[in-house]
């Protein structure tokens, strides 16, 4: 097998391929003055199993175009079969259409795809699970469950809990409370006029450490607005803990004097420097997607790596 990256993915598939021990797939991609992207697979793929690592990064529509053509290029190159392994899914968001007139991007997403090449997808915690059977192809539905249980257990907490920031996120939740044997609580929010607000914590939070916990941070504002009703409900201290740091705008600066004692994320999405704080943990997902990987090449079970 070989393993190629994209550029906003280029350490994360630098560290998979270390976890596995090959080197990465070269391939030559840039742009245009015109702003064409360019894509040459620099290596011999005939007959080869082969996994692109690409991941909804800023420019969100540049990467996905980026991926588009890694994949196109592959294929005319005879890959045996193309595996896209996608940290963070492009337009996860846009998973239903909630308003007249739009589209469902997540779906044209992973039509596209299909269209392009591929044989299998692997994805990191979609925001809605029914995305997984956008797919006509296999898709395997991985979690950071397990990296975040294993270095809040390794912190050592006394007796935590493990807080939904709003009642969608409960099941998701109520899982990593499972994993690290921890009780659940969450948010409510009431809509106060033309504001939604959270206003109150269903479940026992006094004089215990909780760790907010979702699939995604973005500009943080909900994450601040809990952390701050659980402060007022009697926790001794707040943990944020979400796999995809998106981090967009102001959210650094906002969240770096939010009252977390930390915010832990992992490099499904790439932080650089100017985005990064003192109070933010990221975690990597390499070890998780290489193991994932090995499993899909040797044919083994890649739901056993959660149950």
């Amino acid at each position: 097998m070989k393993i190629f990256g994209g550029r906003p993915t280029k350490e994360l598939t630098q560290d998979i391929c270390r976890c596995l021990g090959i080197p990465p797939g070269q391939a030559d991609i840039f742009k245009f003055p015109n702003d064409n992207t360019f894509v040459q697979i620099q290596e011999n793929v005939r007959n080869v199993d082969v996994y692109v690592v690409q991941t909804s990064a800023p420019p969100v529509d540049e990467a996905l175009v980026e991926l588009l053509l890694v994949m196109d290029a592959l294929r005319r190159a005879s890959a045996r079969s193309i595996t896209a392994v996608l940290p963070y899914y492009p337009y996860v968001r846009s998973d239903k259409k909630d308003q007249p007139r739009v589209p469902i991007t997540a779906r044209l997403v992973a039509d596209l795809l299909v269209t392009a090449g591929v044989n299998r997808i692997v994805t990191v915690d979609l925001t809605a699970d029914q995305v997984q059977g956008f797919f006509t192809i296999p898709a395997d539905h991985l979690t950071a469950q397990p990296v975040f249980a294993r270095y809040f257990q390794e912190k050592g907490l006394v007796d935590p809990v493990i807080v939904a920031p709003d009642p969608g996120a409960v099941k998701r939740a109520q899982r990593f409370s499972e994993k690290i044997g921890a009780p659940i609580a969450f948010i409510d929010k009431r809509r106060l006029g033309s504001e939604v607000r959270a206003t109150t914590v269903i479940g026992e939070v006094r004089d215990k450490p909780a760790i907010l916990f979702d699939e995604e941070i973005d500009q943080g504002s909900t994450f601040v607005r809990a952390a701050e009703v659980l402060l007022a409900n009697g926790a001794t201290e707040v943990f944020g803990a979400c796999t995809h740091g998106v981090l967009s705008g102001a959210a650094p600066g906002y969240l770096s004097r939010a009252p977390l004692q930390e915010l832990v994320v992992t490099d499904t999405v790439p932080v650089p420097p100017e985005k990064r704080w003192p109070g933010l943990v990221v975690l990597s997902i390499a070890p998780l997607l290489a193991e994932c990987i090995k499993r899909i090449q040797e044919g083994q079970s890649v739901s056993a790596l959660f149950f």
